[in-house]
């Protein structure tokens, strides 16, 4: 299946970096500023899931875009016994969603990541500041948060610092931020962060770290 445009299209060096999540387009794009999201990382990896493959191509700049997925066509489907516990690992559903509070004030980024997290069996609520995080969590206590550092009014280090006084060690903090040199690592530490990851980041690599805070034996 080819689903083709006539929009702003792209340079054949950036048709590989497409499906990595927040991925910028070309230095002077109008797309640049905000980034392209997660949209596109999304089809990618459930396309994978069944065991196809989804290309990019552009003539260039201005000339318009096309991609192409491809899935292999399935004769017959063996039938899974009833509970089968591995089918569902196999299809990378979570033992059991956690609750995860998502904050940043890029509205996109914030609602993208909701989606891709939501995908993924968990219960996600949203934020796009450090105020509306701290008022989310009084009804809504995260086993995970997720929180960018560069919020507007109360950051993503103040409000780290509040849910690991509100609720010590029972919640995960990752930190998710454009901030990746070694002295915003540092500080994010000291904030009360587990975790600390740059944008974009690898979906695998956020799984990776949510299934940590799964009990043993879920």
């Amino acid at each position: 299946v080819s689903v083709e445009d006539n929009g702003i299209g792209f340079g054949p060096e950036l048709a590989s970096q497409l499906f990595k999540p927040f991925s910028q387009l070309a230095a002077g794009s109008t797309r640049s500023i905000g980034g392209l999201g997660i949209g596109l990382s999304l089809v990618h990896g459930i396309v994978a899931l069944h065991g196809g493959g989804v290309e990019a191509h552009s003539d260039g700049a201005g000339r318009g875009s096309r991609f192409t997925v491809q899935l292999p066509v399935v004769t017959r489907v063996e039938p899974r016994a009833r509970g089968d516990a591995r089918s569902a690992h196999a299809a990378g559903a979570p033992s059991a969603g956690l609750p995860i509070l998502v904050a940043d004030d890029n509205k996109d980024a914030a609602d993208s990541l909701s989606r891709l997290l939501q995908l993924s069996g968990h219960r996600v609520r949203v934020a796009y500041d450090g105020a509306s995080a701290l008022e989310l969590a009084e009804n809504f206590p995260p086993r995970i948060a997720v929180l960018d550092i560069g919020m507007p009014g109360i950051n993503g280090y103040d409000v780290a610092r509040d849910f690991r006084a509100r609720y010590g060690g029972a919640v995960m903090l990752i930190a998710l931020t454009g901030w990746g040199q070694e002295a915003d690592r540092k500080r994010s530490r000291e904030a009360g962060f587990d975790h600390h990851l740059t944008k974009p980041v690898e979906p695998a690599a956020l799984e990776e770290l949510i299934a940590q805070a799964v009990p043993a034996g879920q």
